[in-house]
């Protein structure tokens, strides 16, 4: 069901409590909510304060047990969501499936509602996208609408710029200005030979490979089967090898060949606190793809994969069908997502 303006939607903090940390970034990202897409922002005790995995769960069953709340909003991402998962009842999500918008830790929840049959989006935690200082991002804010509010097929095209910088929130000019861009490389294609329409799958690489270790939220390998893989890596920047690793893993398991398309997201290759040059971000770039055409050429050689696609934690940020559907048009070199 999709929403009108004038809905509430809930905001929950389900890893870490950033707004807590950062109330000016998580004001304005509430501002554009009500001004850009004009919807009701609801908040939930553990949204500005950091609660325990048992009060977070509680929080997000009291956002799906609501039938005045319409669709959920993680604020930002963090490194313990796995956590919060033993304590969710699947009734009230399963009930009333509102959509889920999240990504990077929010992988967690994104996974265990697919395992229930509630479909999300990967992307759009509010803090991050929406609290841009220099204005929403287009590419976020029409993908971001079209989950939203619209039934549309929508491209996903390369951007001409993207950033994988950005300001701290401690210092107020994040609130007015954004981390600069460069020009993007654009989409790479690998076996770009066929059609793959499906359901998508997957998310963080580093939050699938804790699924994949806790194996409570891990269906068997052929559940997967005919899906498209969504892999985006975060601001720890892992290695090539690492990735190799993690994928050689989940190939192990006979999960990695269950996919016919994969789309990679462009890789993060700065934070913070690291700033390479733009050359030695490229290369790590390049060698996170060589690295995942090594995975897929043990485990799952004749997939089609696509690089670059711009859902990561780099910005811009399209926001993707997580459990719904998407296309990848090898010959005709076109990504399409179905909302």
């Amino acid at each position: 069901m999709k929403l009108k303006p004038g809905d509430r939607v809930a905001v929950v903090s389900p890893s870490w409590a950033g707004p807590a940390v950062y109330p000016a970034t998580h004001d304005l990202a509430m501002r554009r909510l009500r001004e850009l897409l004009s919807l009701v922002p609801v908040e939930f005790p553990t949204t500005a304060k950091q609660g325990s995995p048992e009060e977070r769960a509680a929080d997000l069953m009291a956002a799906y047990a609501d039938p005045s709340i319409r669709a959920v909003f993680a604020t930002i991402g963090g490194s313990d969501q796995i956590t919060v998962l033993p304590h969710l009842d699947p009734a009230p999500f399963v009930a009333d499936p509102k959509p889920y918008f999240g990504y990077s830790d929010n992988t967690n929840l994104l996974n265990w509602l697919w395992l229930h049959g509630v479909p999300g989006y990967h992307g759009g935690s509010t803090m991050v996208h929406l609290a841009r200082g220099a204005g929403v991002d287009p590419e976020h804010l029409a993908s971001l609408r079209a989950a939203l509010f619209e039934t549309v097929d929508l491209e996903i095209k390369p951007v001409a710029e993207f950033s994988d910088e950005e300001l701290s929130w401690a210092d107020p000019a994040s609130l007015t200005g954004s981390a600069p861009s460069v020009p993007s490389p654009g989409f790479h294609w690998h076996q770009a030979d066929r059609v793959v329409t499906g359901p998508t799958w997957g998310g963080n690489l580093e939050i699938l490979h804790w699924n994949l270790a806790a194996n409570r939220w891990i269906k068997p390998s052929d559940a997967y089967a005919g899906t498209i893989l969504l892999l985006e890596t975060s601001e720890e920047l892992p290695s090539a090898e690492e990735v190799f690793r993690m994928l050689r893993n989940a190939g192990e398991r006979g999960l990695l060949e269950q996919f016919p398309a994969v789309l990679v997201a462009t890789a993060k290759a700065s934070n913070i606190g690291n700033r390479p040059a733009q050359a030695d971000r490229a290369r790590y770039r390049d060698e996170q793809r060589d690295a995942v055409l090594r995975a897929l050429g043990v485990y799952n050689p004749s997939a089609m994969a696509v690089f670059g696609v711009d859902f990561g934690h780099t910005t811009p940020q399209w926001v993707l069908p997580y459990g719904g559907r998407m296309t990848v048009d090898g010959p005709g070199r076109r990504v399409i997502a179905h909302y």
